[in-house]
């Protein structure tokens, strides 16, 4: 196989997987809802995440204890701790809201990223990509409609969802300059779980029946689609694989019209439409402004083509 083929081979993995990683996280937006018949969200969100660390604890094995040393504990409490809120929020959105609307508005995340990043990591953006994060936050508007007939006050605790998980994406890039990625996924999950069940205990009630099999299916699908996602970016370049996450849309769409008879409406697919756009453009330009620094070390931020 020639160098060619190989890198091929690499580009069409990259791509499988975050499809598969797209599928899970719809997946378990479906068995979250499925749970809500008889839990809380909260009481959801923890499950979530003591089963994600029985299904992450193999990396232990993998790597031995020695994964667990860090000197950046506190950075990942802080990490964490806005994760844990933007997970409450989240779930919140997917069992209160239509899922396809939940997961649109999920989608302003990297919008988010792109302004969080100029403040913390002291990127520079510049006029195009401005205007990529404003066209991408008209299109949640679309989505949202304040003032509207068809408002929902539940759609801001989406868009919070949005934000936070925005900050955590921002803390990841931090962390990731000086941790092993399975570091952060093993240390996330370990400290997910006492931050999640303190919410959850303010309104526990015990599983029964079938919601055992969904807050099983629910860690298991989340922790998949994490894995999935890095191994994903791993191979490909997030320019060509963001847009493939989109695929979560219609994998959600589906699972709402089979199992909670809700419909995609217009304002809704429009939305999402938008921010897609934005999405798209802006991971490209981000790898295009990569590829520069890459093959012209000399070119300084601050003297790039305006992003």
């Amino acid at each position: 196989m020639n160098a060619g083929d190989a890198a091929a081979r690499q580009l069409w993995i990259a791509i499988g997987l975050m499809a598969a990683s797209a599928i899970a996280f719809g997946l378990m937006a479906g068995t979250i809802r499925l749970a809500a018949s008889q839990l809380h969200p909260f009481e959801i969100a923890f499950f979530r995440n003591l089963f994600g660390l029985v299904f992450a604890l193999p990396l232990l094995l993998r790597h031995g204890v020695g994964l667990l040393r860090t000197d950046k504990l506190r950075y990942y409490v802080l990490r964490c701790a806005i994760g844990i809120a933007s997970m409450l929020c989240g779930f919140w959105a997917i069992v209160n809201l239509p899922l396809a609307q939940a997961v649109a508005i999920s989608y302003a995340t990297p919008l988010f990223v792109t302004v969080l990043a100029i403040f913390v990591l002291g990127e520079v953006v510049r006029a195009r990509r401005w205007t990529a994060v404003i066209i991408g936050f008209v299109g949640v508007m679309v989505i949202v409609r304040p003032g509207a007939e068809g408002f929902q006050l539940g759609s801001l605790v989406a868009l919070t969802a949005a934000a936070l998980s925005g900050s955590v994406a921002v803390s990841i890039k931090l962390l990731s300059r000086t941790e092993k990625p399975d570091a952060i996924v093993i240390w996330t999950t370990l400290l997910w779980v006492p931050m999640s069940l303190l919410p959850a205990l303010a309104v526990w009630e015990t599983p029964v029946g079938m919601t055992w099999l969904w807050i099983v299916l629910a860690g298991l699908l989340g922790t998949t689609g994490h894995m999935l996602w890095t191994r994903a970016l791993q191979r490909g370049e997030a320019s060509l694989l963001t847009p493939i996450g989109f695929l979560q849309l219609p994998v959600v769409a589906l699972l709402g019209w089979m199992l909670f008879d809700e419909s995609l409406d217009r304002y809704t697919l429009i939305g999402a439409g938008i921010i897609f756009a934005s999405n798209v453009y802006i991971a490209r330009r981000e790898a295009k402004l990569a590829r520069r620094a890459v093959t012209d070390p000399d070119i300084h931020p601050e003297t790039r083509t305006p992003g």
